[in-house]
């Protein structure tokens, strides 16, 4: 695929992909969402990568749907998602659940680690909710955006926020749409670090990715990954039980954790 909207590349065991209209803050159109899907699947495809860090050309994130395409919905009076053709289905058949935007960052086989960079309103701010980490610049302004605009909850906010930072904050963001900083909110369990400014969340989301990358069991992520998310869908503490025991029995067959356990007797890193 010829990339306009996005841009990406691999270094070892890490990958960087940019959100990548910087002359339009980085808006969201059909074109970066197919791209975005496009690149995650070539990335799930890649048996190197180990991390994938998100982030937005300088200097935002990513402000929501561009501002011309809402004046098009507006006109023609109903929704177009500008998608053409058909979609990569990166993480699809796992569960059917993840089988949705963004939801398949769920089942991917690596983790995905949002650097908020500037500003990320709407479908954007969903992008970095849907990552399995995430870094904000202090400054970096986020918000839902959607009741300024008289539309719902967008891209299953509704059911994410309240689950990372709580009910009542989550009302406060859904139901007012004011725009918040990474500083004000840096409490609220919504960010795995808040840095200074944007290059150093950067950096960060970046040293996160190559200690997951050099210092963690590939199986391990995958299989942590899909018991993490597995659970907030089944509520049921016998059933996490349960399948924790399957999965530690069919982990320990494997050449990864005789690895792990042979770097832990002779004192050195694990070679995964």
């Amino acid at each position: 695929m010829e990339l306009k909207a996005t841009r990406y590349e691999v270094d070892g065991g890490v990958a960087t992909v940019w959100l990548h209209r910087p002359h339009r803050h980085n808006a969201w159109t059909g074109r970066m969402h197919a791209e975005y899907r496009w690149i995650l699947a070539e990335l799930a495809a890649d048996a190197r990568v180990r991390a994938v860090v998100v982030t937005g050309t300088p200097p935002a994130f990513c402000v929501g749907a561009d501002s011309q395409a809402l004046a098009g919905h507006a006109d023609r009076g109903g929704y177009d998602d500008g998608l053409r053709g058909e979609l990569a289905t990166p993480g699809y058949g796992v569960r059917p659940e993840f089988d949705h935007d963004f939801a398949f960052q769920f089942a991917l086989p690596f983790v995905t680690i949002a650097a908020v960079n500037g500003a990320a309103a709407g479908v954007g701010l969903a992008v970095a909710m849907f990552c399995d980490l995430r870094v904000i610049a202090a400054e970096a302004k986020i918000t839902t955006a959607a009741p300024k605009l008289g539309l719902p909850a967008e891209f299953g906010m509704s059911w994410m926020l309240p689950r990372l930072v709580g009910v009542t904050r989550a009302a406060d963001l859904l139901l007012s749409g004011r725009a918040v900083t990474g500083a004000e909110t840096e409490a609220w369990g919504l960010w795995n670090e808040v840095l200074p400014d944007a290059d150093a969340a950067l950096a960060a989301a970046h040293e996160h990715a190559s200690r997951l990358a050099t210092t963690v069991a590939p199986q391990s992520i995958r299989m942590t990954k899909r018991q993490l998310y597995d659970d907030l869908l089944t509520h049921d503490v016998g059933a996490s039980l349960t399948e924790a025991r399957r999965l530690l029995g069919e982990a320990m067959s494997t050449a990864e954790y005789r690895e792990g356990v042979a770097a832990l007797r002779e004192r050195r890193p694990p070679r995964f």
